[in-house]
């Protein structure tokens, strides 16, 4: 064969066989029988050259097993890729709040006010109202929250691509981000669940909860939910609780513009609510109004008509100036509410009345002469007898300045505080008839001058308090010494510091005018010792009573003698001395205070019935263009008694007891079994023996020690 022929050596070809064994020859001999016509021949099949640049062509099998390979890289891909979701959902979601806490309602418990007549007068905390379904809410309302807030909510499945589009699209147009894409269902999670924090973890939790949430309730359901708990400004949660405090009934009730205005506050509640702002409450339902026009909810001439008519607020019984009072009332409550105790109700001493005739009396004070004399703040609180606060104003504006000045400032009282002077001078055996010198003082240096610089010689002690003498009062405090005087101060309930120098003869210590006043209530009801209060009982919300106060709290500070004499001083005040502008007609004492460079002014004055302090400054101490007590304090609290007491009977103050009262009060003594050796003796054997005369009574006196060489 000519493959035999060839020169050169061959390396023998191994032999192939078929399954069975044998050479691929037809007998399986050696050479035997015809070739096969598959087998392959690679002499007779020279191999491919590649073109330049070229690739062999790809067989069928090759294909697939790529396909093979796209496909288990896609199946590994996608089980790496929900494994690092699954990670990246359990970083974000695990500390989640559970859908399961649809029903819990974190919140403050409300404590409402009433006043002494019963009137609810103001509601301080969270306000929820019913809890209410998606049927038992007026239609109108229904719609103006879909109008206005997600008009797609039946049709989604909890977000809205179009809504977001749409609101994309609006805030590139108009240059401002005044659209939200979120949708009920998401602002419901953001409600009942998550905080109002702007981050990547809060916005991932709401879309896993908004998904478990839609999966879970139906959309009447988280419509309702939405509506029964979302916040709509003043303390006010839920529309019913809205309705409630905003218009004084059920949300049941609600009318197309009322329901208008609630829908509207949604979007800023605290900036929209119709309590701080009415004017931009009821130009934001009017967009309302708008937008149920064009969700085709109402028509164009009822949309019309409600914004002719918008909603009218509830009538309050009180101003926003009351709110000082409530203030103060709520931080002493605040030990009784609490989780476990939950809403309470508390019944207070304000009286409506006085309230508002207090708050008109300051503000025109203030507003007309104030405003000429640089008088810039002020105060005014009345009391009953037995400490009872009946009306507060703590300043002349409380959205303004919410800081009470009845109760916290601390300003100096001037002649205010000589009541304390004066009530230890009468306790050491003075009388309003003892003679008095006044005159220049020196005490240690301090040599205090009377207003006015001039000096009147020798006066009663009633003419030098009714002429609000400074050297007199420094005198007597020298007399009966700082300390007696600190001490009444005390025992008449003012807490302050006080130093015991002569110069808080003229009021150089601080107090407020809350514990000035109060001090002064001693004079009105004979001499008890009062701390002035505002709650009578608190109540929980099933009734039981938490807290009530037993008796007056009063105790006895002043016998009856003094308090007589010293309110014969203070009318002398109001008839003729510094204070008789203060003059309304009635029975009144009182008494005026002026501190250095009119930077304070005050009067304190008094009936039978009420005890009432009025202050007048500024914030920043600057002075007042030459204001006294006896001048606008004076008039302001003039006009608030004269009001207080329209028509109506005044109490005379307690005054001493005459001479003949004190003999009947001796006889009624001993008459009640007085001194044992007084009594009528009877005869042994019933004769009719005569009774020894009574030995004369002898009162307690109490003895002083008075300085000597002191001129008076």
């Amino acid at each position: 064969m000519a493959g035999e022929n060839q020169k050169g050596t061959r390396r023998p070809r191994a032999k192939r066989t078929s399954a069975s064994g044998h050479a691929p020859g037809g007998s399986g001999g050696r050479g035997g029988g015809p070739a096969r016509i598959d087998r392959l021949d690679r002499r007779a099949t020279p191999p491919q050259r590649l073109k330049r640049g070229g690739k062999p062509k790809a067989s069928g099998g090759s294909g697939a097993a790529k396909r093979r390979g796209i496909l288990y890289w896609l199946m590994v891909g996608g089980i790496w890729g929900g494994l690092a979701v699954a990670a990246i959902v359990a970083f974000f979601a695990w500390d989640m709040p559970s859908i399961a806490r649809l029903n819990e309602i974190d919140r403050r418990p409300a404590v409402k006010l009433v006043s002494a007549d019963g009137t609810t007068f103001a509601t301080v905390g969270d306000l929820y109202g019913d809890t209410l379904s998606l049927q038992q809410y007026p239609k109108v309302l229904v719609d103006a929250v879909l109008a206005i807030e997600d008009r797609r909510f039946f049709e989604h499945g909890g977000f809205d691509p179009i809504g977001i589009l749409r609101a994309i699209y609006h805030n590139l147009a108009t240059g401002s981000i005044s659209q939200g894409g979120s949708t009920i269902s998401q602002q419901t999670v953001k409600t009942v669940f998550l905080t109002p924090e702007r981050t990547v973890r809060r916005k991932v939790q709401e879309a896993i909860l908004t998904v478990q949430l839609e999966g879970r309730l139906s959309k009447d359901q988280i419509l309702a939910l939405y509506l029964n708990r979302v916040y709509l400004g003043s303390g006010a949660y839920g529309m019913d609780g809205a309705a409630r405090r905003y218009f004084g009934h059920s949300a049941r009730q609600l009318g197309l513009a009322e329901a208008a205005m609630l829908a509207g506050l949604m979007k800023a509640p605290s900036r929209y609510s119709p309590i701080a702002d009415y004017d931009a409450a009821t130009a934001r339902a009017a967009v309302v109004l708008d937008a149920m026009v064009d969700a085709g909810f109402v028509s164009g001439e009822q949309a019309a008509a409600a914004k002719a008519r918008p909603a009218r607020l509830a009538a309050r019984p009180v101003s926003d100036d009351a709110r000082y009072f409530v203030d103060w009332v709520v931080e002493q409550v605040a030990n009784f509410a609490g989780p476990e105790v939950g809403d309470i109700t508390v019944e207070t001493t304000l009286d409506l009345g006085l309230q508002r005739v207090a708050e008109a009396a300051l503000d025109a004070g203030l507003a007309g002469e104030g405003a000429r004399l640089d008088a810039g703040q002020g105060a005014l609180v009345a009391l009953a007898p037995d400490g009872a606060v009946k009306a507060m104003v703590g300043g002349r504006d409380y959205n303004r300045s919410p800081f009470n000045r009845a109760v916290r400032a601390l300003r100096q009282p001037g002649s205010a505080f000589k009541l304390f002077v004066y009530l230890a001078a009468l306790e050491a055996g003075l009388t309003p008839d003892s003679r008095v010198f006044d005159g220049p003082v020196d005490i240690a240096g301090y040599r205090p001058s009377n207003f006015g610089g001039r000096h009147a010689g020798e006066m009663s002690l009633g003419t030098a308090f009714a002429r609000s003498v400074n050297t007199v009062a420094v005198k007597l405090l020298a007399q009966v010494g700082a300390r007696r005087v600190v001490a009444m101060a005390r025992r008449l309930g003012i807490t302050t510091p006080i130093p015991a120098n002569a110069s808080i003869a003229l009021g150089s210590a601080e107090v407020t005018p809350l514990e000035l006043t109060a001090a002064y209530a001693a004079l009105a009801n004979g001499g008890r010792a009062v701390e002035a209060f505002g709650i009578r009982r608190v109540l929980a919300a099933d009734g039981d009573v938490i807290f009530a106060r037993e008796g007056a709290g009063a105790k006895p500070a002043l016998n009856a003698t003094v308090v007589g004499r010293m309110n014969r001083m203070l009318a002398a005040v109001i008839d003729g001395g510094t204070g008789h502008e203060a003059a309304f007609g009635r029975p009144a004492g009182g008494k005026t205070g002026t501190s250095q460079d009119y930077r304070n002014a005050w009067f304190v004055g008094l009936t039978g019935d009420l005890v009432a302090g009025v202050w007048v400054g500024n914030d920043d101490n600057s002075p007042m263009v030459k204001v006294t007590g006896g001048g606008l304090p004076a008039r302001v609290w003039k006009n608030f008694m004269a009001a207080a007491f329209d028509g109506k009977a005044v109490a005379p103050l307690p005054m001493a007891p005459t001479t003949e009262d004190r003999d009947l009060l001796d006889r009624l003594v001993d008459f009640l079994g007085g001194d044992s050796g007084g009594g009528a003796t009877v005869a042994a054997d019933g004769g009719g023996g005569g009774a020894d005369p009574a030995p004369a009574r002898r009162r307690p006196v109490i003895e002083y020690e008075y300085p000597t060489g002191r001129e008076f």
